[in-house]
């Protein structure tokens, strides 16, 4: 059994100065201002587009990302409607071939990186054993990987591409990192909107981990 971290990555380049000019173009449609695009309107126009409350125009663009990480947080993640995913599929993945290390690999749960020995780790680790144990035995009886799969656990790792147009990403961020949101869930989409602000200006600046500034509510309350 292979124990990792979760993490993410882009699926494709991004050029944030490049979005926000794709974006500026089709916004500025609406008023017929394409006269006033200039090389650096572009932030100012979304910055504006955001603060207003306009915020199908930055439906225009999509952006696709990796997530690796356990069932129990695609679960969840799953729950955003407005986004396409594919994910690795335990009805068809057997994890007792060569190409998966003849192993199962389980997400390390965030609660316990920084107590790696500790009796509720270690108790978890001894589950997640007997789990692949019992997998494995299955699929020596006979059975198929998606009927072997009723026995795997939650923290198994499995990744999923998750491609949403700029709006959903802020939807989701905005619930996601929420205080009140799973700690592992947190974990991941704290990583990945500190990852977009770094690629893309003005978009995801006003959320602050739960909340979006100038909102008198947090999110994650109104669903």
């Amino acid at each position: 059994m292979k124990i990792i971290k979760q993490y993410w990555e882009f699926e494709h380049k991004i050029d944030g100065d490049e979005i926000l000019k794709r974006i500026e173009k089709a916004g500025r449609t609406c008023y017929k201002s394409e006269d006033k695009i200039t090389t650096d309107s572009a932030k100012k126009f979304v910055s504006g587009i955001i603060k207003s409350g306009h915020h199908s125009v930055i439906e225009h663009y999509n952006i696709s990302a990796r997530i690796i990480t356990d069932r129990g947080v695609t679960h969840e993640i799953v729950r955003h409607r407005l986004v396409s995913y594919s994910q690795e599929s335990t009805r068809y993945c057997n994890y007792s071939q060569d190409k998966f290390g003849n192993e199962i690999t389980v997400i390390l749960p965030v609660w316990f990186y920084d107590v790696i020995d500790n009796e509720q780790s270690l108790a978890w680790r001894e589950g997640c054993k007997y789990c692949e144990k019992t997998y494995f035995i299955l699929l020596a009886l006979g059975q198929t990987p998606q009927q072997a799969r009723s026995i795997l656990p939650n923290s198994l790792k499995t990744e999923i591409v998750m491609t949403c147009n700029l709006r959903e990403w802020r939807h989701f961020f905005s619930l996601r990192t929420s205080k009140a949101a799973h700690p592992q869930m947190r974990e991941l989409a704290i990583s990945m909107l500190e990852g977009f602000r770094e690629k893309i200006p003005v978009v995801f600046d006003d959320i602050l981990y739960g909340k979006v500034v100038n909102d008198t509510l947090d999110l994650a309350k109104r669903v």
